[in-house]
């Protein structure tokens, strides 16, 4: 019987073949991973948080690269987060509500701040508005979809004017002071700075007094598929924000600082902005019940067409904060 002899060249190049392959693999992963995670978020006080942890370093410290992507209004957000242009958005419940009815791929990380000062109502001064029962057959600009939106609609139906009775004209986030400098519209329902600034800009402006009765929460928002493929990078992306909360906390003139080089207001406005919002990371059941309360009235008034609405809790993820702060988590999935 005769024995071939193995040559020593076929078997040295499959050992270059593999370790190549592997260096691919390798690179790759390494490649991916390091890809930074690009956050949307508006030039709003609720997102303090994310500019306060981007200022301190709080993103890279905790290791995992951040790009703030800074967008006119979280609708725009929204909107960039299912076309795939960001990775996370910062958006409102009524945000979260809205897009429920059109798709269940995406979820809900952490609440990052609620307060129950953002929204306001600002009236010309030559529109003859003198309280919110004014409105009927008045035009009033928002933000259609958005938060100011479910305001501006509960409050004309918590004084007893039908919303059906005002003419809403929508508007984006900034040109909406413009149109009521140009007295286009009679009032507008927005978010702060542009009420605010709403106020400064337009002669005889001001705001309506509302009682306080609505609870804005700002959230972090993904989709399910970057969930699954990043979970780690978005649990280290909640551990900033929750440094950043606590900075917020301890060190006021330090977050009055960096609050008013983002959004270009003044001392005073930044101070009494900040004393309005509070800043923690939570998943509760109070924004289960916004939920479920938001998409009922869109469904009655018409801005969804829906037989019922959808189970909430499908649209929140926890473990991640259970994790970064096992206190924070008030929900059961």
């Amino acid at each position: 019987m005769t024995f071939e002899s193995t040559s020593p060249r076929p078997l040295a190049a499959l050992r270059r073949l593999i370790v190549s392959s592997l260096f691919c693999i390798v690179t790759s992963a390494v490649a991916t991973a390091a890809e930074p995670l690009v956050i949307s978020a508006s030039s709003t006080p609720v997102n303090l948080p994310i500019f306060v942890a981007d200022a301190e370093g709080y993103f890279s410290a905790e290791g995992v690269a951040v790009k703030i992507n800074e967008i006119t209004s979280s609708v725009q957000g929204m909107e960039q987060l299912f076309a795939g242009k960001t990775d996370l958005t910062a958006g409102s419940e009524t945000l979260v509500m809205f897009y429920s009815f059109k798709r269940d791929d995406f979820a809900v990380l952490t609440t990052f701040v609620t307060s129950t000062e953002d929204q306001k109502l600002v009236v010309h001064g030559a529109s003859g508005i003198t309280s919110v029962k004014n409105l009927t057959n008045k035009r009033v600009g928002t933000i259609m979809g958005s938060a100011s939106h479910f305001y501006l609609d509960t409050l004309a139906l918590l004084n007893n004017v039908e919303p059906k009775s005002m003419t809403v004209v929508g508007y984006k986030a900034d040109t909406i002071v413009a149109a009521l400098q140009k007295h286009e519209v009679d009032a507008i329902a927005m978010w702060q700075p542009q009420a605010y600034r709403a106020e400064k800009e337009v002669p005889g402006a001001r705001t309506l007094p509302d009682g306080g009765f609505h609870t804005l929460s700002f959230n972090l928002v993904s989709t399910r598929k970057l969930i699954d493929t990043r979970s780690d990078d978005l649990r280290n992306v909640l551990r900033a924000l929750d440094r950043a909360t606590r900075l917020i906390a301890a060190d006021p003139e330090k977050a009055v600082k960096i609050l008013r080089s983002r959004l270009n207001v003044d001392q005073a406005y930044a101070q009494w902005l900040l004393s309005r919002y509070r800043y923690q990371l939570t998943l509760d059941q109070s924004l289960l019940t916004s939920l479920e309360s938001e998409a009922r009235w869109a469904r009655e008034e018409g801005h969804v067409k829906a037989a019922r609405s959808p189970n909430y809790l499908r649209f929140v993820y926890s473990p991640l904060l259970r994790q970064v702060r096992p206190s924070a988590v008030g929900i059961s999935e």
